[in-house]
């Protein structure tokens, strides 16, 4: 009697046991796609590093460090470094647009490689402001937005110097 009492026991163990095993390896998929959009989100803010620090060195090289006044007027006068300074809301920018070639090319690289370098970054989501004030001394900010089709909102990548 004991016999028939215990029949099918060692299929249900086996089952409980595939169970188990199951949940281990869809626990193991999962990890690994959370890793694998961790390391691509990583990647592209690398890019937004790379590019805002190659516009920065480019600013440090081409200041004219002949007088304060020239310097100044080289980051911010007609023709200077400044690029749509203001931040009408969150990586939106607006305001006057640089005529500098330098900078053109730098909006020209971010925006024109957008699905290779920064996804879904626009010529309205960078901006270089410059601060040439007593207070400000000569302080430029760069900052490089983009959006992911998997993000409600835009990230930023922000880069903060002074050019003396």
């Amino acid at each position: 009697m004991r016999h028939q009492q215990q029949q099918g026991v060692m299929l249900i163990e086996a089952l409980i046991g595939i169970l188990i095993f199951s949940i281990g390896i869809l626990a193991l998929i999962a990890m690994q796609a959370s890793a694998i959009s961790a390391q691509s989100d990583a990647q592209v803010r690398i890019e937004a590093a790379n590019l805002a620090d190659r516009l920065v060195n480019k600013l440090w090289v081409n200041v004219d460090r002949t007088t304060t006044a020239t310097m100044q007027a080289s980051l911010s006068g007609p023709g200077g470094f400044a690029h749509q300074a203001t931040e009408a809301s969150w990586c939106t920018f607006g305001g006057a647009v640089s005529t500098n070639p330098i900078v053109l090319d730098w909006v020209d690289d971010v925006t024109n490689n957008a699905g290779l370098r920064l996804p879904g970054a626009a010529a309205n989501m960078v901006s270089v402001a410059v601060d040439t004030s007593l207070t400000g001394f000569n302080k430029v900010t760069v900052s490089i937005c983009w959006k992911a089709p998997t993000d409600l909102l835009a990230r930023k990548h922000q880069v903060v110097t002074h050019i003396n």
